[in-house]
């Protein structure tokens, strides 16, 4: 018997075949397709013959968790212990998976913000907790008022993902006040907020959780080197909580994978000395704004896309269709993969919205679009 009945082929994996089988040019999983930095491929084969290669401590490798502690402390203002408050994890999703195991019990509720990225609810069942999926308002934004009619004496945790998966947007103070306040009512309420696109944003940078006094005693905050660096294939994140909460989650973790590639924490501990994550905006907000000005003249109406490498598109001026059978058409009849937004809704709420990842190539968004502004 299934523990995961629910769960099937997802989205993700369909729309990668489609666009394999006919050709399609793929803008619907979210990776790069340009080249890693150089620098980062030079330490990688400069350190492949050290004595690096056996298990890392299973909190992490410290030289890597001394240089995250030192940017948190840049970007954010905020002083962290290395080894007590940091745990490199194998990716965010396993980061997510830890988190969730070891703070939530049988029966307690977790509340979701949709649309919301597929890995946070499986965990949740398997604690035997219950997710409480509350939609986002038309913009994509909080609706505080049924989040505040949602939360309850068995809520254990609130999942907050800033900048936003599908959508692009960024969470303002006033939505930071209105969590700090909804903590202040539930003290039993943890958060974990899921920052891993912070270095991706554009007009307006995101508050992270980091910078909020007032809650981040409560909080655990999830960020991934795979999409900083654009090295998803590595699979390597890390995630910052205090250390009453880091002593349960790292139970969990040391069971659940003990530690990770211990050649990865070497490279990046040593990439950190060399690159500077505040360019990354600018880098990605001209993929954007290319993308943006390429399909202008298409039918497609644009919404914001104020963090992360994803633009979200309207088509309801070209078809009445469901957004999943938009979608796979538009695989088949134009060659173009996109992921349709209402499979992040348990709800399946439809706003005949599709999503586009513009991290990549400028000939790829080039020809990507000349095909979307045909359609």
């Amino acid at each position: 018997m299934s523990k995961l009945p629910h769960l099937g082929t997802t989205i993700f994996t369909v729309m990668s075949q489609l666009a394999n089988e006919h050709g399609a040019i793929n803008l619907s999983q979210g990776f790069p397709d340009f080249p890693v930095d150089t620098q980062l491929t030079d330490i990688l084969k400069n350190i492949a013959e050290e004595n690096i290669h056996q298990y890392a401590p299973m909190g992490g490798y410290p030289p890597l968790q001394i240089k995250i502690a030192e940017l948190v402390n840049r970007q954010y203002m905020r002083i962290i212990h290395p080894s007590d408050e940091i745990l490199i994890t194998a990716g965010a999703t396993q980061g997510i998976f830890a988190i969730i195991q070891a703070l939530v019990k049988a029966n307690e509720e977790v509340v979701i913000l949709d649309p919301s990225y597929d890995c946070y609810e499986p965990p949740i069942i398997l604690t035997g907790g219950k997710p409480i999926r509350i939609q986002l308002d038309d913009t994509f934004m909080p609706d505080w008022q049924r989040i505040y009619d949602a939360v309850n004496d068995k809520t254990r945790m609130i999942i907050i993902n800033n900048p936003h998966n599908p959508s692009g947007r960024i969470w303002t103070e006033s939505d930071f006040l209105q969590l700090e306040k909804l903590l202040d009512k539930h003290p039993n309420l943890v958060v974990l907020s899921d920052e891993v696109y912070e270095y991706i944003t554009f007009e307006s940078k995101h508050i992270s959780v980091n910078t909020r006094e007032k809650i981040r005693s409560r909080s655990i905050i999830v960020s991934s080197f795979g999409k900083t660096f654009h090295i998803t294939g590595w699979k390597i994140g890390y995630i910052v909580a205090p250390l009453p909460l880091m002593i349960e989650i790292k139970k969990v973790h040391q069971f659940l994978v003990f530690c990770v590639n211990s050649v990865a924490q070497v490279a990046l501990s040593k990439y950190l000395e060399k690159v500077d994550v505040a360019q990354l905006g600018a880098f990605y907000q001209d993929k954007r704004d290319k993308f943006r000005s390429l399909i202008a003249s298409s039918r497609f109406e644009l919404l914001p896309s104020e963090g992360s490498y994803f633009q979200v598109a309207s088509f309801a001026q070209i078809s009445n269709e469901s957004d999943v059978e938009f979608a796979k058409r538009m695989v088949v009849d134009h060659g173009v993969a996109s992921i349709p937004m209402s499979v992040f809704n348990a709800s399946g709420k439809d706003q005949k919205l599709i999503r586009f990842c513009f991290a990549k190539e400028t000939e790829t968004l080039t020809n990507a679009a000349k095909r979307l502004c045909e359609i």
